[in-house]
C-alpha cells in the first residue's frame, strides 16, 4: 500500500516539496502525480476534489487529505526527526490551516511558477504514477 501525493506541477515550492519527500522517504512509501497530469486529474475526479484547489493532497487508505492535514500525515512516513511533526495534528485544523492557506495563496509570488510541469529524471520517474 502506498500513499499518493498530488501536487501543483507548475509551482516551484510544490516541486521542491516533492524532491524533499523523495529524499526522506527511503522506503518508497509515497508515489506522486501532478494535479495537471491525466493521472492527477483522474484522482481529483475520483475523490471529488475541485481541480482549482490550492492544496497539497495526500491519498491514503482510500481517503483524500488536504492542506495541513495532508502535510502532517506525510511527515509520519519520512525518515528522521520529521516524524515528530505528525503530533501537530493535535492542533485544531482551523488553526493549522490558517498558516497553510496564507502560504498557498502566496506561493507563486514567493517561489515562482514554471511554464509546465517538471519532468522527473530516470531515478525519480519510478516514483511517479503513469
Amino acid at each position: 500500500m502506498h500513499g499518493i501525493i498530488l501536487f501543483d506541477g507548475v509551482c516551484n515550492l510544490c516541486n521542491n516539496i516533492v524532491q524533499f519527500v523523495i529524499k526522506r522517504d527511503k522506503a518508497g512509501y509515497f508515489q506522486f502525480a501532478s494535479q495537471q497530469s491525466p493521472q492527477g486529474k483522474a484522482l481529483l475526479e475520483e475523490y471529488q476534489i475541485d481541480p482549482e484547489t490550492d492544496s497539497f493532497i495526500l491519498i491514503e487508505q482510500g481517503r483524500a487529505f488536504m492542506k495541513s492535514t495532508a502535510a502532517l500525515r506525510v511527515s509520519k512516513n519520512l525518515d528522521g526527526f520529521w516524524k515528530v511533526f505528525y503530533s501537530c495534528l493535535l492542533i485544531p485544523k482551523p488553526a493549522r490551516d490558517v498558516m497553510y492557506d496564507y502560504i498557498a495563496r502566496n506561493r507563486y509570488k514567493w517561489f515562482g511558477k514554471k511554464e509546465s510541469c517538471m519532468l522527473p529524471g530516470p531515478e525519480m520517474k519510478k516514483r511517479f504514477i503513469e
